[in-house]
């Protein structure tokens, strides 16, 4: 086969930054498409999806009590404040896409940055993305009577639906946007219903067992912690604005602001809807339900309910087609910067979308959407993403010293970042140390694995020969070329 090591002028046959396959003195680069509504569009799109439809029992069987359980909804919007407030000064002084990627490696060096990279795109966006595909395809069967196999049928629209989103990332990044602008306001009417319902039945003096207040609350520190993490895999993607700032208009302005707005209105819409929730279903009923908002349209709005499995799926159709926007974005930063193949960074001639990014990032999903375990995956690889959650609020402290004369800095006070630091710690630690099982072993085993990539072809660049090859037939065929960084 043969292997080299990467020189620094482009190899043979492929195409200078920038260039289109045709020649051309226009750079291609991506497009400032995304403005304030966008920008929240993609944080309140992409947080709510699956999680606030079905979580809700997870939270209360984990904390026992209503009174516990709605602290820790308030505590998870005031978490992702203290995240967004931690990287809209990281933002500021890291003046490019990538989001915490970026933000690692400017701080702390390229391995940590590799490594999210690797944890993120190779198994947590994935497994994410196939977790919220199936439960659009789930919601999907439910409604229409549909052929074959229980699970096959479910797998083929799950991959029909994010290979149709891939089409809409690939061609248009400005249709993407707009799609989620769209599918935003939908799933927001949707929560907005439900919480009305419950306004309703209050009015009515209906509360089941929203009076019962913190009898029943756990001594269990793991069980808070799990609680926890059902409350902020609800409220993930908090950060998304950061992994796209290149294209944000204004993103001094914008990013940090769709941040902050997107997570005030998550919140209010997350209490408003658990108040909602267990105001017209018992303890009892949320436990055995797996799907606590069809259970709560059948009780409230009968016939009607119908629309509940519709709003989901509008839920999970906005909240993929932003996660696959902004993942992308992340894979295309890291390439561009030499942590991945770069290949992954060329974007398209005409259309100045992240194409084989795109592609990677489906790819996997598809994948997960096959095996069998995603959801096993997805559980004890969550608790990673806190540790590297606490690797960017170490990332803020050190570029306070590094970067310290900075004048584009927004300068957020320093107790929110060790709040942030300190939180997101015990969500590493507890469950270990409470509850231990070996898949937490496997978890870290395969991001330190990630090293055995790392080493050969990133640190010592080494490189197959026959890829420079391939690199020309990816330019030519899908109409891509290097793209020059740019920051704000």
């Amino acid at each position: 086969m043969g292997w080299q090591r990467v020189v620094e002028e482009p190899p043979s046959g492929q195409l200078e930054t920038g260039t289109p396959p045709g020649g051309g003195d226009e750079d291609v680069k991506l497009q400032k498409h995304v403005g304030l509504v966008g920008g929240i569009s993609f944080v309140v799109g992409t947080v709510i999806g699956s999680g606030i439809f079905i979580t809700p029992q997870g939270v209360l069987q984990n904390t026992g009590s209503v009174g516990l359980c709605m602290v820790l909804w308030a505590l998870g919007g005031v978490l992702s404040m203290l995240g967004a407030l931690t990287y809209s000064e990281l933002a500021s002084v890291v003046r490019k896409s990538g989001g915490q990627y970026a933000y690692l490696n400017e701080a702390l060096g390229p391995i940590p940055a590799f490594l999210v990279v690797w944890t993120r795109e190779v198994a947590m966006s994935p497994s994410s993305t196939a977790v919220v595909s199936l439960t659009f395809a789930e919601y999907f069967e439910s409604m229409f009577v549909v052929c074959g196999s229980p699970e096959l049928p479910k797998k083929l629209i799950a991959i029909l639906l994010i290979m149709t989103l891939s089409i809409i990332n690939c061609f248009s990044p400005k249709l993407a946007t707009r799609v989620q602008v769209v599918f935003t306001g939908a799933k927001l009417l949707a929560l907005l219903m439900i919480v009305t319902g419950g306004i309703v039945w209050m009015s009515k003096g209906v509360t089941s067992d929203l009076m019962t207040g913190f009898t029943g609350t756990t001594d269990s520190p793991a069980s808070v912690a799990l609680a926890l993490y059902f409350v902020m895999f609800s409220y993930g993607g908090w950060n998304n604005a950061n992994n796209l700032l290149e294209e944000v208009e204004n993103p001094r302005r914008n990013v940090p602001l769709s941040s902050i707005v997107g997570v005030l209105v998550t919140a209010f819409v997350y209490i408003l809807t658990n108040v909602s929730y267990l105001a017209v279903l018992s303890k009892k009923e949320l436990f055995t339900s797996t799907a606590v908002a069809v259970t709560w349209g059948d009780r409230v709005m009968g016939a009607a309910g119908l629309i509940i499995p519709l709003s989901v799926m509008c839920s999970t159709f906005g909240a993929l087609n932003g996660g696959l926007f902004s993942s992308s974005r992340i894979t295309f930063a890291a390439a561009r910067d030499g942590n991945f193949p770069e290949f992954l960074s060329y974007i398209h001639v005409k259309h100045y979308s992240p194409i084989p990014s795109i592609l990677f990032h489906i790819f996997f999903a598809i994948i997960m959407i096959l095996e069998a375990s995603i959801m096993s995956l997805l559980r004890f690889l969550s608790f990673l993403a806190w540790f590297f959650y606490a690797l960017s609020a170490v990332s803020v402290i050190v570029l306070r010293f590094t970067r310290e004369g900075d004048p584009q800095r927004i300068k957020i006070p320093m107790v929110n970042h060790v709040l942030f630091l300190i939180v997101s710690v015990f969500l590493v630690l507890t469950p270990i140390i409470d509850y231990p099982r070996i898949e937490f072993l496997y978890a870290v085993v395969f991001c330190v694995g990630g090293l055995v990539f790392y080493i050969p072809f990133v640190h010592y660049k080494l490189k197959p020969r026959f890829l420079d090859t391939f690199e020309m037939y990816l330019q030519l065929f899908l109409e891509v070329v290097p793209s020059p960084q740019e920051v704000w």
